[in-house]
């Protein structure tokens, strides 16, 4: 699998540099997810604008990765998705599940929304 991780304090941005998110490589995306995640990193964007075609396996492994951004109360959010692949997701309904930002600049935003409101739940929590 070709990608690229840039690490940022707050948040990791994978680009993927396959044209395909299918079953060959899939299960590597996946293994990463969990990897990253053990090591802490909770705020994830992946940037999809160089996939072309994403099938169920591919599908399969951005729900675990959401899944795991969600269990350790960060944020996942998917980038740069191209038309092909965002009806393949809207189809699936996983629009309504999945962030979706069309730039990595919003993304990164919303990553530090998303810090800031769980900042400000604590804070009020404690007073």
């Amino acid at each position: 699998m070709k990608y690229t991780i840039d690490k940022q304090e707050k948040y990791l941005l994978i680009q993927l540099l396959e044209n395909k998110l299918d079953a060959t490589v899939s299960p590597q995306l996946k293994s990463e997810f969990v990897t990253l995640n053990a090591e802490g990193h909770k705020n994830v964007l992946l940037d999809l604008s160089k996939v072309k075609y994403i099938d169920s396996s591919g599908l399969s492994s951005i729900l675990v990765g959401n899944r795991l951004a969600n269990d350790s109360e960060g944020i996942f959010v998917l980038v740069g998705v191209t038309d092909h692949v965002m009806k393949l997701i809207k189809i699936s309904q996983l629009d309504s599940v999945l962030e979706i930002m069309p730039t990595v600049q919003e993304a990164v935003d919303a990553v530090f929304f998303s810090e800031l409101e769980s900042e400000l739940g604590e804070s009020s929590e404690e007073g």
